[in-house]
């Protein structure tokens, strides 16, 4: 929409992954934000000339962005190293949140393994390291340059962390993004391990101790890991996951039933073979390594139910795992409970693996 006219413009950008635009107050140009391969950059697009000029934002992940009155352009900038502050291109921070600053987090770097996109995050000290791969949620969604409370938490505790922009993902293109569409979880599996092999390889990972471990889609992508791939994986920690498909898709909300019917091609009863070579409990007889299993009881994304089938069969097959059930639903916003959760998990590493407790 042409802020100074009725007319519609189409507005076309040769810029790879996702935009997004707001309006400079004199409607005669739009703030572009670029986000591609885990950072954003900010653009000023002139809607007079067609002109697209790239602006001098700091390196990371973009928030959001707003064209002051004045013509200064603020954004809220995350990294690796540094949590969300306000900064205005004229230079400096102009606006950080309250109280002492958080301590810097270690800096990720890249790793492109067969067009697979990665972020790593390692802690001082001699390699290999014991590992983590933290698998994002989504599927559509992915992991950028940003601060993470718990990545750094287990860089802290001597690990090193994984990242990994599957086949899935946003931030790469539409291609990309519905790349596992009618083969799900194993096409994003594919990915994983071709990363696990590199980290290996590159004398990143003690192959002995490797976790896999995410929330959401990231939880059902860690029950298909240990079920499909049981010799690559020490450890898993399955956070909010999907443990039988079938139960999850009865008990979720209408518009997620939308959404695997066009992950899977249709639903249940229209496809049922895609359901079962995509469902974790297909392959829970093949777990070989202990899990930490964290559900929220009052899940609406991913209910419950679909857990409690799965740990019932995890019993019956005298698999090793612990429980953790909070009172709260995908994921809790209370700060001393998202605390608890990365401790616990922390420490469940190191009765395991013999890694370092959880720092008091």
């Amino acid at each position: 929409l042409n802020a100074t006219s009725p007319a519609v413009d189409d507005i076309e950008l040769d810029l790879p992954g996702e935009t997004f635009a707001d309006w400079y107050p004199d409607g005669k140009a739009l703030l572009i934000g670029h986000e591609y391969r885990g950072r954003t950059e900010l653009y000023r697009y002139d809607l007079g000339t067609r002109a697209l000029e790239r602006l001098p934002a700091e390196p990371g992940t973009i928030v959001a962005a707003r064209v002051h009155p004045d013509g200064d352009v603020w954004y809220q900038l995350t990294s690796a190293r540094t949590p969300a502050a306000t900064h205005a291109l004229s230079g400096g921070i102009v606006l950080r949140p309250p109280g002492e600053p958080a301590p810097a987090g270690v800096a990720f770097r890249d790793l492109d393994v067969d067009g697979v996109h990665v972020f790593i995050a390692e802690p001082a000290g001699q390699a290999p390291h014991p590992t983590i791969f933290i698998v994002h949620g989504g599927p559509t969604a992915h992991d950028q340059d940003a601060f993470y409370p718990g990545v750094q938490a287990w860089v802290d505790h001597g690990f090193a962390v994984v990242l990994v922009n599957y086949r899935g993902s946003t931030g790469y293109g539409k291609e990309r993004r519905d790349a596992n569409v009618g083969r799900v979880g194993l096409t994003e599996l594919e990915d994983i391990s071709k990363v696990h092999d590199r980290v290996i390889a590159d004398g990143v990972a003690d192959p002995k101790r490797i976790i896999l471990s995410g929330g959401s889609w990231g939880g059902y992508l860690t029950l298909m890991g240990l079920g499909t791939q049981p010799e690559r994986w020490s450890l898993g920690i399955p956070i909010v996951p999907v443990g039988e498909y079938l139960a999850a898709y009865e008990d979720e909300m209408e518009p997620l039933k939308k959404y695997d019917d066009a992950l899977f091609g249709g639903s249940p009863a229209e496809v049922p073979e895609k359901y079962r070579e995509s469902n974790p409990i297909t392959y829970v007889e093949h777990i070989r390594v202990p899990m930490l299993l964290i559900v929220g009881q009052n899940d609406p994304r991913c209910p419950s139910r679909s857990v409690d089938i799965y740990r019932e069969r995890l019993l019956e097959l005298g698999k090793k795992f612990e429980e953790y059930r909070y009172d709260a639903g995908h994921g809790s916003l209370v700060v001393d409970e998202q605390i608890r959760q990365v401790e616990m998990q922390i420490a469940f590493a190191a009765r395991n693996l013999g890694t370092q407790e959880p720092i008091d």
